[in-house]
């Protein structure tokens, strides 16, 4: 069951989406829900250094330009993403506040965090627990040009 821990990010996950751990964060995968123009969910796997947290209300998030997701949050300017890990379950619904910045390939969105859930386990579901997160490999390395790219969309102007 979710509870709403209110419109902006605790302190644990603005640490979290600061980028101040972000190889310790590699290899790990973050779900990210848009509205879609037929009203369905549409998803896409991000992950840590796709997103920055500029301060507890704002997150911005750097994809392809010309993906479906970018169009889907360009357009309708809603999203979801989803922090599924041991330690804890979180939703961060997020809107779109104006255009997005594009950088050659990249879309850089600002995203307002207008409400962040926490899901634990009913008292009926007992002590039933998430095992593990979405992980891939081979992690980048920030050295790579496409991480310095993202990084650079997310933090500069």
């Amino acid at each position: 069951m979710s509870r709403s821990l209110g419109p902006g990010l605790p302190p644990g996950l603005l640490t979290r989406f600061s980028q101040a751990d972000l190889p310790s964060r590699l290899g790990r995968g973050l779900p990210f829900l848009t509205l879609a123009a037929d009203g369905t969910l549409h998803p896409m796997l991000c992950s840590y250094l796709e997103w920055l947290a500029v301060d507890a209300r704002t997150m911005r998030l750097a994809i392809a330009a010309q993906s479906r997701s970018a169009r889907n949050l360009e357009e309708r300017g809603v999203g979801t993403l989803l922090l599924i890990e041991p330690t804890e379950t979180v939703y961060i619904k997020c809107r779109a506040t104006g255009a997005p910045l594009r950088r050659g390939a990249l879309a850089r969105f600002s995203l307002a965090v207008e409400d962040v859930l926490e899901d634990s386990p009913t008292e009926a579901e007992g002590n039933v627990r998430i095992t593990g997160g979405i992980t891939y490999a081979p992690a980048p390395s920030l050295a790579e040009a496409g991480a310095q790219a993202v990084l650079a969309a997310l933090r500069g102007g």
